[in-house]
């Protein structure tokens, strides 16, 4: 709104003394940070826009934090957006906080947030000079999770590919096949019940079920040796995805953990950027 008030202010200044005004500043390189896209304060997003931007054809990357849904903020994308600019050339960055567990909005609010987020840069894509029929998702962890629920669950055919590093899955199998003790116990934490007491709010937190042949192209990152999201849960995601016939990739980092840096984050990164040129069109 206040971009859209200071455009407008902008127009009439320029009329008042008889000068052309610019249809828009979309030639402009832009930075925001902290924009708001809901009423809460951590309801919010940077955003880097390009220059000479289009509504008819710039794209857009969405990314989402990881950090348990109950940790994490959205600085941690920082160090990596100059890479993403580089590989992304003319993309816009939408990077995202929302609100967390251990501030008291157990799930689905975070699912919650992700919408409303996409929602509205949809909603203000002519503001932005972006295309809204043209994003794509990306998360880690918890956020890998998010991402993909929302590119699954809502069937928006406006999210063209998303990429998942290492998110959850299938939620009830997590809980009832754990890999770790502490894995119940903390998904009884983030959704404040368990399967048994509440099977339909797992399920329905769960991106395999919502897997189908209208799903976007899929990227999947995930090390061998994650003992904080156990692989079985990407594999799982990807024999769902080829049994529907929707493009996808499972990229396995033999012997590494939850999360990796160096020369496996660039030949991530390499990977990312192929597969975007691949498919997104």
């Amino acid at each position: 709104m206040l971009l859209s008030l200071l455009i407008s202010m902008s127009i009439f200044t320029s009329c008042q003394s008889g000068e052309k005004a610019p249809a828009n500043d979309y030639h402009i390189e832009k930075n925001l940070t902290n924009v708001l896209y809901g009423k809460d304060s951590m309801q919010n997003m940077d955003i880097y826009l390009p220059s000479g931007r289009s509504t008819a054809t710039t794209r857009s990357i969405i990314l989402i934090h990881g950090g348990g849904w109950n940790g994490g903020h959205k600085s941690e994308f920082n160090p990596y957006i100059d890479s993403f600019r580089k590989r992304l050339p003319g993309y816009a960055i939408f990077n995202l906080s929302y609100r967390l567990v251990n501030s008291g909005h157990v799930f689905p609010s975070q699912e919650d947030d992700i919408k409303a987020a996409v929602d509205h840069i949809s909603s203000n894509a002519a503001a932005f000079g972006i295309n809204s029929e043209n994003l794509v998702m990306l998360g880690i962890s918890a956020g890998g999770h998010l991402a993909l629920l929302q590119s699954y669950k809502y069937k928006d055919p406006s999210i063209k590919a998303v990429v998942s590093f290492f998110g959850p899955t299938d939620l009830a199998s997590m809980y009832q096949k754990p890999w770790h003790p502490l894995v119940p116990l903390a998904l009884q934490m983030v959704t404040g019940t368990t399967p048994s007491d509440n099977p339909a709010l797992y399920r329905n937190s769960s991106p395999l079920h919502f897997v189908s042949k209208e799903s976007p192209p899929t990227l999947i990152l995930h090390g061998t040796k994650d003992q904080v999201v156990d692989i079985s849960q990407s594999r799982a995601l990807k024999q769902q995805l080829t049994k529907e016939g929707v493009t996808n990739e499972l990229v396995e980092y033999n012997g590494l953990g939850h999360g990796w840096r160096g020369t496996q984050m660039t030949h991530s990164f390499n990977h990312i950027q192929s597969f975007f040129e691949q498919h997104i069109k």
